[in-house]
């Protein structure tokens, strides 16, 4: 067992070593999770729920296991060899180059970097929703952009403390990835144009998290109504009527028309196409629409309906209701049960809604010829 497998530098790995590792990191996590769902076992019993800073230390002490399975580890290594510190195996360089250096403690110390940084992201994030809690005029869409870009802010600093950590030059990164840059900006124009449009999206705010829109996907002809659920980097998340999560690029809702109903007025003016037999009463049925229209709750009475005769079509008189309701999620329901009620006054006083006729001729020849 205590024969050397192989050689991590001046030190030997020996089969304890390996066995050490793996018993003390899978250790560290079985009792992360006994220790998570015993706390959170009693807490739902004790009905208490941890919010904020208590859930951020919860979480902290959760994981501080995996340090403690870290260090011991490292000391695992004098089975086998002589006197191996903690300090000496951090600062043994493992890639050393003319270069490039980087040691255990290089590697240790991003670690450390990327869970300060989640750390801090989570801080701030508790902050702003406190903030925003406390706002009576607070927006869900705004709250939102304030948390992405403190996101991209802490992500972008992490990346440069992570380069500084491994002791990389970071003009000499830059240099060198110019020239990737440059050979693939033309493969990756539309990602570029993508991303530049979330970026404006975030800060602009003419599109929030929560607002409805209604976008022209150009595959139909009838326009998808959609809630903003997630603004990305590159793409947006919208969720449709159906409940389907569509993945949408970010340059559609910068480039092309979109209607945003949760913006300016709340009213919007809705149309109802209506098809009537030739012969019928049209100031009946003028009467009957208002009245199938005027019947419905979340119609706005004040702006008041209108029923117009828009052509003489080939098979009845096509006319229209045109009344003014709320841009909400469910106009289409509401809608729908305005069809129905129009419908059942149609049946009621008699008015036909005509379907297409055709005639047909049959010439005989023979008779003709005759």
């Amino acid at each position: 067992m205590r024969s050397t497998l192989f050689e991590l530098g001046p030190y030997k790995v020996c089969m304890w070593n390996i066995l050490t590792i793996a018993v003390s990191f899978f250790g560290a996590y079985v009792l992360s999770k006994i220790f998570r769902r015993s706390v959170k076992r009693y807490l739902t019993s004790a009905n208490i729920h941890l919010e904020g800073r208590k859930a951020t230390w919860f979480r902290l002490l959760s994981q501080s296991g995996f340090a403690l399975a870290g260090y011991i580890s490292v000391m695992s290594f004098n089975i086998n060899n002589e006197s191996v510190t903690f300090r000496e195996f951090l600062d043994y360089n493992f890639i050393h180059t003319s270069k490039i250096k980087i040691s255990f403690g290089n590697v240790t110390l991003v670690i450390l970097i990327i869970f300060l940084s989640r750390v801090v992201l989570n801080i701030i994030r508790l902050f702003i929703q406190r903030r925003f809690k406390r706002s009576k005029r607070a927006q869900i869409g705004t709250e939102y952009v304030y948390i992405q870009v403190a996101k991209y802010i802490i992500t972008v600093l992490a990346f440069v403390f992570v380069l500084a950590a491994l002791d990389v030059d970071a003009k000499i990164f830059l240099g060198g990835s110019a020239a990737l840059l440059v050979g693939i900006g033309l493969g990756l124009q539309d990602v570029f144009k993508d991303t530049f449009s979330g970026l404006v999206l975030l800060f602009e705010g003419s599109i929030r998290v929560g607002d409805v829109v209604e976008i022209n996907d150009g595959k139909s002809s009838e326009p998808i109504v959609a809630k903003i659920i997630r603004i990305n980097v590159r793409t947006t998340q919208i969720e449709t009527r159906d409940g389907n999560i569509l993945i949408v690029p970010n340059a559609k809702f910068t480039q092309e028309y979109i209607e945003n109903w949760s913006h300016g007025s709340t009213l919007s003016r809705f149309r109802i196409p209506v098809t009537v037999a030739y012969g019928s009463d049209t100031q009946l049925v003028s009467e009957l629409l208002k009245q199938a229209v005027f019947s419905h709750p979340k119609v706005n009475k004040s702006h008041g309906v209108s029923v117009r005769l828009n052509d003489f079509g080939e098979n009845g008189l096509k006319m229209e209701v045109i009344f003014w309701a709320d841009q909400s999620w469910d106009i289409s329901i509401c809608k729908s049960e305005i069809r129905f009620e129009i419908d059942r006054l149609f049946r009621h006083y008699g008015v036909r809604v005509p379907y297409p006729q055709r005639d047909v001729r049959i010439f005989d020849q023979k008779s003709e010829g005759m």
